[in-house]
């Protein structure tokens, strides 16, 4: 934290005074200046609430919480805000874009040539609520906006002050094309942005082609569009589905990636105009405020099948999982493969001794170490066929994406110099927002020989074989860049009879990604604050167990009601990374 420690101790003091003032009253829609960014009445700065009429008991909470807010500002030293219309040019200011942010205000800091901020070995970048941006209904019409305005800038103020790069954000498929297709509707983030830029943060945003609600430390709910779910509703197989038909509207089945089932357009025509969409928007933005486009590629924004549905209850930690490959289009591929290989057989269904759910390794006849039919012709067939399923999905929907960022007129930045043959030297030019996809860290049964569980969610990785070469190549073509998940977790915490592995499973990710040259940034699985888990963090960013340096960022998950009442632990964690990035450089 800022200033003095009578200081830190005075505003954690008078936040958590609010804090508590704040969840006494009887006013849904005012929020502590540091707490999290969750459900509440939203308001908005663009004049589009119709603000409820407030009691005297409710003027005398508002005047309290300015109160407070101004000094716990003065503490923090946070700028004070601004009144000005969001929609107009503040006062001796020329007019300029939508999405451009004042000169006069506070600006991230430089990069270095590669994208990498200067004087910064492992920046730390903070996820923001999956509701930040929220539908409310007004005057019959329904709109977006930000929720806790006012909250939501002192946090992001709070951020930068002890140090934090930049924030994530999800962009909902389902609230901005909720209106039709190609109905895009990013007001509510285009305001989100000029707080961020105002805050002197960064913004990684995320293309959220996947519902919220259906995972483990999901706040609230976001479903996809109405009318793609009303195509659901006639033709269910566009859905994952598995070996009994459960079908699972968290995404799309890629299965269906190529078929114009959606008024004439193919899931990956629908991403594709998407992105598009949201780079003709924002692209004045890339390279100083969005610094990365991260492209959502199944359930949870991860490159992977939904064979681990927790959210629902079908599945329980440390079970294997199941094929999610039987609704028809998938079949029908299967089939093709299987004539192809002259094996019609195998065409017919998925693995019959896979077990369920929540099965152990052991227990089947096909995971299991010694003679499971995963070893078999038939088992590298089929996993052959569902795990290159996986990686065609991502090459189909991040080529477009790739071609998009890299269209002329988008802005771009420098790369390497380099001589050419003749003795000319070549100038090298890289897109100046980076594309990115997310990994999951699917660590139990990874002592085991077969790696059950990433077999299942699409990773044909075993004991003999890497099934992480085909997504490094891809990224490799594209200057794509990944993030990882688990990076906080050690291998002690986890049952033994999980067979869980988290540490050799990043760092068999960290050296798969430096073979092929692919950047990495990491993530924390799971909400902590203990010191073995930040421990861990900066190991993985910095200690043995990873090249020094090797992690391009660190992401943590999230912020909230939990990281401010954790702030003292948060901050320090912080300031190690910081020193610890300081060390490293020198």
């Amino acid at each position: 934290m800022v200033g003095s420690s009578r200081s830190c101790q005075a505003s954690t003091q008078r936040l958590t005074a609010l804090q508590v003032a704040r969840r006494s009253s009887t006013r849904s829609h005012v929020a502590a200046p540091a707490s999290a960014v969750t459900s509440a009445e939203p308001r908005s700065s663009r004049g589009l609430e119709v603000v409820p009429t407030k009691t005297t008991e409710e003027d005398a909470d508002l005047a309290q919480e300015h109160r407070l807010i101004k000094e716990n500002r003065s503490l923090l030293n946070l700028p004070m805000p601004m009144t000005f219309d969001e929609e107009s040019p503040m006062r001796g200011e020329e007019p300029r874009a939508r999405c451009d942010p004042s000169t006069s205000e506070p600006q991230p800091e430089p990069s270095s040539s590669d994208g990498r901020p200067v004087s910064q070995g492992c920046p730390v970048y903070v996820m923001l609520p999956l509701d930040t941006v929220w539908v409310v209904e007004r005057d019959g019409k329904k709109v977006s906006v930000l929720k806790k305005e006012r909250s939501l800038e002192i946090a992001l103020h709070t951020l930068k002050q002890a140090g934090v790069e930049g924030v994530m954000v999800d962009v909902w498929w389902g609230l901005v094309e909720r209106g039709g297709p190609r109905q895009y509707d990013f007001s509510a983030y285009a305001a989100l942005f000029r707080k961020v830029a105002r805050a002197g943060l960064k913004v990684q945003a995320v293309m959220s082609f996947h519902a919220a609600g259906g995972n483990v430390g999901d706040t609230c709910k976001i479903p996809l569009p109405k009318w793609v779910l009303e195509i659901g509703e006639k033709n269910d197989d566009i859905y994952y589905t598995d070996k009994v038909g459960h079908r699972n509207r968290e995404c799309l089945s890629l299965g269906c990636d190529e078929e114009p089932l959606f008024w004439g357009r193919s899931p990956v025509d629908m991403y594709h105009d998407f992105i598009e969409a949201f780079t003709h928007e924002f692209h004045p933005l890339f390279g100083t405020i969005l610094t990365e486009i991260t492209v959502g590629l199944g359930p949870a924004g991860e490159l992977r099948y939904p064979a681990y549905p927790e959210g629902d209850g079908r599945w329980r930690f440390p079970g294997v999982g199941e094929f999610q490959c039987y609704d028809k289009y998938m079949l029908a591929d299967l089939k093709r493969a299987a004539d192809a290989v002259g094996r019609p057989e195998w065409g017919l269904s998925g693995p019959h001794d896979a077990g369920h759910y929540n099965s152990s390794s052991w227990e089947t006849g096909f995971f299991v170490s010694d003679g499971g039919s995963w070893s078999t012709p038939y088992g590298h067939f089929f996993l052959s066929w569902y795990s290159g399923m996986l990686s065609r999905h991502a090459q189909k929907v991040l080529t477009r994406a790739s071609d998009i960022l890299n269209s002329a007129g988008r802005p771009r930045v420098f790369k390497a110099l380099r001589e050419a043959q003749d003795g000319h030297m070549i100038y090298e030019f890289q897109p100046a927002c980076k594309l990115g996809i997310k990994l999951a860290g699917v660590h139990w049964w990874f002592k085991s020989r077969a790696h059950a569980a990433e077999l299942t969610a699409g990773y044909y990785n075993t004991r003999e074989r890497d099934g992480y070469d085909p997504i490094m190549a891809l990224l490799s073509r594209l200057d794509g860049r990944l993030s990882f998940t688990c990076v906080e977790m050690r291998d002690c915490e986890h049952p033994p009879a999980g067979r869980c592995s988290p540490q050799a499973l990043l760092q068999h990710i960290i050296e798969s990604a430096e073979a092929y040259g692919v950047p990495l940034a990491g993530e924390n699985a799971l909400q902590r604050y203990d010191d073995y888990a930040f421990d861990r963090i900066a190991d993985s960013a910095f200690g043995r167990s990873a090249r020094a340096g090797r992690l391009e960022q660190v992401t943590f998950l999230r912020m909230g009601d939990l990281m401010f009442d954790n702030w003292d632990a948060f901050s320090r964690f912080l300031k190690r990374m910081r020193s610890l990035t300081q060390r490293a450089e020198q």
